[in-house]
């Protein structure tokens, strides 16, 4: 397999894997609609800072050690879990304080990760914290590093075509968003959508601590 031919080829694996809806694309959604884009951008860059990482480490042969220590991928995997966990519950949090708050049905605020740090940060800890990610790494990106090419500049193309792929879909999700934001940033439908989008991050964190290595 050349170059060309394997970049073409994961093209089509993550494209596949970029389109079926999971926890990024609920906080990317969630996000969009509540702190709008610039913060959803944060959130984007940082999932994708966090997949190129996991090129870079998967091709420099670090993470596999993910998949030959367990004790190490345990451990990631519950900080993954702890984490995923923490800013579920947080949402739930905020959709019940909102309740209490008469000003939010004149002018709701924007909500906490409405900092383009802090929005960045979370997308950056929820890929990174994340050990199927580096797994799916560790056994698929060497099937695509044709001979004679160097391995970290090989993962990192690779990488790169799945973050391209990334960011034309999260441009697709935060556009439609930006289409419907005035009646979903309503305080009801806010609350409905914190909820939702918490449980839905437990839900992860809950199945990711009941996956086995």
């Amino acid at each position: 397999m050349n170059v060309y031919g394997a970049i073409a080829s994961f093209a089509v694996i993550v494209a596949l894997l970029t389109l079926t809806p999971g926890l990024d694309t609920a906080l990317i959604l969630r996000t969009s609609l509540l702190a709008g884009r610039r913060p959803a951008w944060a959130v984007v860059l940082g999932i994708q800072v966090g997949t190129l990482l996991w090129g870079l480490l998967t091709a420099a042969g670090l993470s596999a050690l993910l998949t030959a220590s367990h004790v190490a991928y345990e451990v990631l995997r519950w900080a993954g879990v702890a984490y995923l966990v923490w800013m579920g519950g947080r949402m739930l949090w905020q959709s019940r304080t909102s309740r209490t708050s008469r000003m939010e049905d004149v002018a709701p605020p924007g909500p906490p990760e409405a900092g383009w740090g802090r929005a960045f940060r979370r997308g950056l800890l929820t890929n990174l914290l994340n050990p199927k990610v580096g797994a799916f790494y560790v056994a698929v990106l060497p099937q695509f590093m044709p001979q004679g090419v160097p391995h970290a500049v090989m993962g990192v193309l690779l990488a790169g075509v799945h973050v391209c792929e990334a960011l034309v879909w999260s441009a697709v999700l935060i556009g439609f968003t930006g289409i419907l934001r005035g009646w979903l940033r309503r305080p009801a439908v806010k609350r409905g959508l914190d909820r939702l989008t918490g449980l839905i991050v437990i839900g992860f964190g809950l199945r990711l601590a009941i996956q086995q290595s």
